[in-house]
C-alpha cells in the first residue's frame, strides 16, 4: 500500500515561502485582471458588439455548462505530467481567449471564445487545485484559506479599476479592460514560471485509476453537499440586491454598502480563521457553524423589507457581515475535506470533480434563489436559511463517514491529518 506523504514525495512540495509567495502574488495578478473584466464583460458585448443581452446569456450559459467538462480530465494530466504545467498551459489559453475576444463580432464567435474560455478556466482551476496541494505543504487548507484573502483583495482592486472604465463609457476603454485582463493571465503565469518549481507526479499505487473519484462515495457526497452550499454566494450578490431593489425604500447605494462590506469581512478574516480549520472532521464542523450563521442571516436580510428606509441599510448591513463570517467558515471547511480526503496522488482529478461541482451549483443557484426563495417572499428567505443550516448539521457525520473509509491511514483518530505526517527513511 501506498503511503501518502512520504518525505521522498513531498520533497520540495512548496514547504518554503518562496512558492507560496509566488502563488499569491501570480493569483492577486489574475484576480485583478478578473475584476476588470467580469465587471464590465456584459456591457461591453451589449453596448460596444451589439449582441442582444439574451443572446449574451445564452452564450454564457453554453460555456459554462461546456466547460464543466474540463474539469476531471486537467485534474488527470495534472496528476500525471505535474500540475504546473497544465496550470501555465491553461493561464496561456486564457490570455489568448481574452484578447480573441476584442475581435468578437457575432454570437456564434461571441460564444466559442467564450467556452475555450471557460474550458481554460476549470482545467486552471482543476491544475491550480493540485498546486495548491502540493506548494501548500503540509498545511493546504490553511494556505488556501490565506491564498483566498488575496483574491478577494484582487478582484476588490479590479473592480474598482473597471469603475473608471464603466465611467468613460468608450470602446477603447472597454478594449483595455479586456486587454489588461489577459496581460494579467500573462503575468500570473510568468509570476508562477519564475517562482514557483516544477512538482512531478506523485507515485501512484497499482490499483490508482483515471476515474477513480467518481466511485469515491464519501467525496462524491462531499462535493454534492459542498456545491449546494454554494448558493450561499449568490446569496449576497444577487439575491440581496433584487431584494433590497424590489422590497425595500433603502438608497440605492446599500447594494454597493454589502458588495464592500462582504469583501472587507472576508479580507479581513479568511486567512485567520481559514487557519484554524485543517482537518476534515475540523471541516466538517466549520460547515456545521457556518450553516448555523447563515440560519441567522437570511431571516435578517428577508427583515429589511419591514423597516423603514433609514434603517434597511443597517440591517442590511448586519446580516451581510453575520452571512459574511458564515462564508469564512464555510469556504475554510470546504478546503479542509476537499484537500484532506483526496489522496496526495490524485489531487488533480479531486479538485477537478470539486470545480465542476460548484461551477454547476453556481449556474442554477439563479434559477433557484429568484425561482424559488424571491418569490416566496419572507418564507422562502427562511427555508434558505433552514436548508443551509441542514447542510451544515450533515456535514460533521459526513466527514466522519469520508475518514473511516480513506485507505491505509495509519490512524483512526484523525487518518486524513496523519496520513501528510512524513515517515522515517
Amino acid at each position: 500500500m501506498l503511503r501518502r506523504g512520504s518525505r521522498q514525495q513531498r520533497e520540495g512540495s512548496g514547504s518554503g515561502s518562496g512558492p507560496q509567495r509566488a502563488l499569491i502574488i501570480a493569483n492577486f495578478v489574475s484576480r485583478v485582471g478578473n475584476g476588470l473584466f467580469n465587471t464590465a464583460a456584459v456591457l461591453y458585448f451589449t453596448l460596444v458588439v451589439h449582441l442582444p443581452a439574451a443572446q449574451v446569456g445564452v452564450g454564457l450559459t453554453i460555456a459554462g455548462v461546456s466547460g464543466l467538462a474540463a474539469g476531471v480530465p486537467a485534474g488527470n494530466l495534472a496528476d500525471r505530467y505535474g500540475p504546473r504545467v497544465v496550470c501555465l498551459t491553461a493561464q496561456g489559453l486564457q490570455a489568448v481567449t481574452m484578447v480573441a475576444f476584442v475581435f468578437v463580432d457575432s454570437w456564434f464567435a461571441f460564444t466559442l471564445v467564450a467556452t475555450l474560455d471557460r474550458l481554460a478556466a476549470t482545467a486552471a482551476g482543476a491544475a491550480g487545485g493540485a498546486l495548491i496541494a502540493r506548494v501548500g505543504g503540509e498545511a493546504p487548507a490553511a494556505f488556501r484559506a490565506r491564498l483566498r484573502t488575496y483574491v478577494n483583495l484582487g478582484v476588490v482592486v479590479g473592480t474598482l479599476g473597471a469603475a473608471f472604465a464603466i465611467q468613460i463609457d468608450t470602446r477603447a476603454a472597454y478594449t483595455g479592460l479586456i486587454l489588461a485582463d489577459a496581460a494579467s493571465f500573462a503575468g500570473a503565469g510568468l509570476i508562477a514560471f519564475l517562482g514557483i518549481p516544477h512538482y512531478p507526479p506523485l507515485p501512484r499505487p497499482e490499483e490508482h485509476r483515471p476515474w477513480a473519484v467518481l466511485t469515491d462515495r464519501p467525496y462524491v457526497s462531499f462535493v454534492a453537499l459542498y456545491s449546494a452550499m454554494g448558493l450561499q454566494y449568490q446569496t449576497v450578490s444577487l439575491l440581496l440586491p433584487l431584494w433590497l431593489s424590489a422590497h425595500t425604500s433603502s438608497p440605492r447605494w446599500t447594494v454597493a454598502a454589502v458588495y464592500a462590506v462582504n469583501s472587507g469581512v472576508c479580507v479581513l478574516l479568511q486567512s485567520r480563521l481559514g487557519s484554524t480549520v485543517e482537518t476534515p472532521r475540523q471541516g466538517g464542523r466549520a460547515l456545521r457553524l457556518a450553516g448555523l450563521l447563515f440560519l441567522v442571516s437570511c431571516p435578517l436580510m428577508a427583515l429589511t423589507a419591514d423597516v423603514p428606509g433609514w434603517v434597511a441599510p443597517v440591517l442590511a448591513v448586519l446580516a451581510v457581515c453575520v452571512h459574511s463570517v458564515g462564508e469564512v467558515w464555510e469556504s475554510s471547511g470546504g478546503y479542509a475535506l476537499g484537500f484532506g480526503l483526496a489522496p496526495d496522488h490524485a489531487q488533480g482529478q479531486y479538485q477537478g470533480l470539486l470545480g465542476i461541482g460548484f461551477n454547476a451549483g453556481q449556474a442554477l443557484a439563479p434559477l433557484v434563489l429568484t425561482g424559488a426563495v424571491l418569490a416566496l417572499g419572507h418564507t422562502g428567505w427562511l427555508l434558505l436559511g433552514m436548508f443551509f443550516a441542514c447542510l451544515g448539521a450533515a456535514a460533521p457525520p459526513l466527514a466522519a463517514w469520508a475518514e473511516r473509509t480513506r485507505p491505509g491511514a495509519p490512524d483512526a483518530q484523525d487518518p486524513a491529518r496523519a496520513a501528510r505526517v512524513p515517515t522515517a527513511d
